[in-house]
């Protein structure tokens, strides 16, 4: 007979092999009280923290703690959720549970203990499985295991960014290995002119929803080949396409070992337009039908979403690496190279064209999209040479703009907030209007308090930041006034982001004079905290990062501009849940989506932004603030120096003195107004529910149905 203890350490483990606790505060409070200094040291990892941590010294907090019930409660609720099937997927999407969506991205941002993800197409992706997972929908990732992840970033006593690759440890994850029929683990094979690619995958339970990692590190493959998925977007074109090669035809390949037959192959970016030559030469092979045919039936089921608005973000092969990497592949499918090349091209009768991936994945499918209004347009005219007999508008590109998985950056504290005001079963009726309507109904004081204390956390977590940083760099002064750094009585603005040069960080900066006059401000001074990465061989993104690390060392800033090292998941979830402004300025129109904001907008947040991506649609004059009026200029430092120019104006005639307006009592009644509305009027329509949702209507399930109509 198994001991009590026993019991509650294997509840505990089954808890955290399945990422559905990732958005279950009850369930992160549960290893947080066990052992809060071990939870933070652990990265917030329940595997590696399970294993530091005995049985005995379990039942010992628990005991203590009294946590029994509140263990087995967690566990008992996190089995009916996989068991439930009233859903909103079981209602509506029937027809998809014999064969479901597959869904292919190069990155799955979903928590900072998997660090596969580098930026906001991971998170997207991440949070697009979490949410397809709450509503029941059946769909099924397919991404890469990078051994090394992205980059952990440190700033040297210069403020250049140097980059540290990590190993991960796979027993530490809450990875399975897939096996066969016979136990045997499920190698798939890609055979190239320079050699074959072999890779091994891990299955990842999110939820109800089942995410497949390919691994190249095993003992078939060549000492290069087995770095494959080392790093994320590293190393040349060569890598990168034999990275691609895995994903899309490994990852088609996986799926159709484990009998899985898609209704849906729907692509998040062009790393993985491959699969759907996978699933042409499955198709051709399976009802004995030429190259044409099969591409026209899997372009039916077939959606592609597109992130990238800048030209050179789209990946390009040359013929060379093309041949060398897909020929043999290319010979199955009865092409010869001219062929098999235009299906990359944009014009297919220019032999100087390289190969792109995203011109294969719009050739491709019947459904593509853009991830924002503003974004759709560029897209469409971006695209346009591929349809030149239709007018830009009628060109076979839509849009669905993004939205966050609330759940997993909501802060608990105002989660208990909505539960209260919103009713217990808010979170499965979000995309509700009348829903956040009830956010009217949330006292001031209650709100404003909830708002302050999550600021005082984000600070406390700033400060422990900047003291390891300020150490190691031995910058003595940050060391001696860390207590002083940062004041929760100060307007505090957030501005985290890639540091590449469109995105443009550095704007608030470009007006030193008129800067320090904010700061300084004896009775209405402001405060940034700046975080985020530049690509590793982006000198221009590092050196404009630079610029902003060095503002934040100077002694005149150093309580009032801070940098924070390693933005990363968890960094992410402490800024956008703690922050009064999130700042966002890219250069229009080349910011595609841009989620941080709707993060913000949930913890009670508001937005300061150029209208681009998502902001472009959702300001309405009084749900935030918007930097300028939507216009662009030809030359991108005039239209700098304007932004910058709207944005202080901004700052110092709207966004400052509101938030410094209050009460006898010390209420800010016209800014929480202002967030009241931002939470009312946005919510329910810029979280990820409302997406997914939408690629289930008008994507999903038409293109389901077209599968099953053309294979009768």
């Amino acid at each position: 007979m198994k001991s009590a203890y026993s019991n509650l350490h294997e509840r505990l483990r089954a808890l955290a092999q399945n990422l559905w606790w990732t958005w279950h505060p009850e369930v992160i409070s549960l290893f947080t009280d066990l052992d809060p200094h071990l939870w933070r040291q652990v990265d917030h990892n329940p595997i590696a923290f399970m294993k530091k941590i005995t049985p005995e010294k379990i039942e010992e907090r628990a005991s203590e703690l009294v946590l029994h019930s509140r263990i087995n409660y967690a566990f008992r609720r996190m089995n009916e959720y996989m068991e439930r099937n009233k859903t909103w997927g079981f209602m509506h999407c029937g027809n998809l549970n014999n064969r479901p969506v597959v869904y292919f991205s190069a990155e799955f941002g979903l928590h900072e203990s998997l660090p596969i993800y580098s930026g906001g197409l991971g998170i997207l992706a991440g949070d697009h499985l979490k949410s397809a997972s709450d509503m029941g929908i059946p769909l099924i990732g397919v991404g890469l295991l990078y051994q090394q992840g992205y980059f952990s970033q440190r700033l040297n006593a210069e403020g250049w960014q140097e980059e540290e690759y990590i190993d991960l440890d796979i027993t530490q994850l809450p990875l399975q290995p897939v096996t066969g029929a016979r136990g045997k683990p499920i190698i798939v094979r890609i055979d190239t002119r320079s050699g074959p690619i072999h890779a091994r995958s891990w299955k990842l339970q999110v939820g109800r929803a089942r995410l497949f990692l390919l691994d190249s590190n095993v003992e078939a493959n060549s000492p290069e080949d087995r770095q494959l998925t080392s790093r994320l977007y590293g190393g040349d074109h060569r890598l990168r396409i034999r990275q691609e090669l895995l994903l899309g035809i490994g990852g088609a390949r996986l799926v159709q070992e484990l009998n899985i037959f898609p209704g849906v192959l729907h692509l998040n970016e062009g790393h993985s337009a491959f699969a759907i030559l996978e699933e042409i030469r499955r198709t051709m092979e399976y009802d004995q039908i030429p190259f044409h045919r099969a591409h026209r039936r899997v372009s039916l089921y077939t959606v592609f979403t597109t992130h990238t608005p800048v030209a050179a973000g789209h990946d390009r092969f040359s013929p060379e690496l093309v041949e060398d990497n897909v020929g043999i592949f290319r010979e199955k499918l009865g092409l010869s190279q001219d062929d098999f090349m235009a299906l990359g091209r944009v014009n297919p009768q220019d032999k100087s064209e390289l190969f792109c991936m995203t011109v294969l994945a719009l050739k491709s499918s019947r459904r593509a999209n853009g991830v924002s209004a503003i974004h759709g347009t560029v897209s469409r005219l971006m695209w346009n040479p591929l349809w030149p007999s239709l007018p830009e508008e009628k060109v076979p590109i839509g849009h669905i703009t993004n939205g966050v998985h609330v759940l997993s950056w909501l802060a608990p504290q105002m989660y208990q907030l909505f539960e209260t005001r919103l009713g217990q079963d808010w979170p499965t009726r979000m995309v509700h209007p009348d829903i956040w309507a009830k956010v009217n109904e949330i006292d001031d004081g209650e709100l404003w308090e909830t708002h302050q204390s999550l600021k005082m956390r984000l600070i406390r977590f700033v400060r422990r930041r900047l003291l390891m940083q300020a150490k190691r760099m031995g910058h003595h002064d940050t060391i001696k006034h860390i207590d002083q750094i940062l004041d929760p009585n100060i307007l505090t603005i957030g501005c985290a982001r890639r540091f590449a040069t469109y995105k443009r960080g550095d704007l608030i900066l470009s007006q030193p004079e008129r800067l320090a006059k904010l700061i300084e401000h004896s009775r209405q001074p402001i405060q940034i905290i700046f975080a985020g990465k530049a690509h590793p061989r982006d000198d221009e993104g590092k050196r404009l990062l630079q610029k902003i690390a060095r503002f934040s060392y100077s002694r005149a800033y150093i309580r009032r501009i801070v940098f924070v090292e390693n933005y990363d998941y968890n960094v992410a979830r402490h800024l956008v849940q703690g922050v009064d402004v999130w700042l966002n300025n890219p250069r229009r129109p080349l910011e595609a989506c841009g989620t941080s904001g709707q993060k913000v907008v949930l913890n009670g947040g508001l937005n300061l932004s150029v209208l681009d991506g998502w902001w472009h649609e959702a300001y309405d004059g009084s749900n935030g603030f918007a930097i300028g009026h939507g216009g662009m200029h030809n030359d991108p430092e005039v239209q700098y120096q304007r932004d910058a120019e709207y944005l202080y104006e901004t700052l110092e005639k709207e966004v400052i003195p509101l938030y410094y307006e209050k009460d006898a009592s010390g209420i800010h009644h016209r800014w929480i107004a202002r967030m009241k509305h931002a939470m009312e009027s946005l919510g329910w329509r810029f979280n990820a529910d409302r997406m997914v949702k939408n690629y289930a209507e008008r994507f999903y399930l038409p293109a389901a149905s077209a599968t099953s109509t053309e294979t009768e």
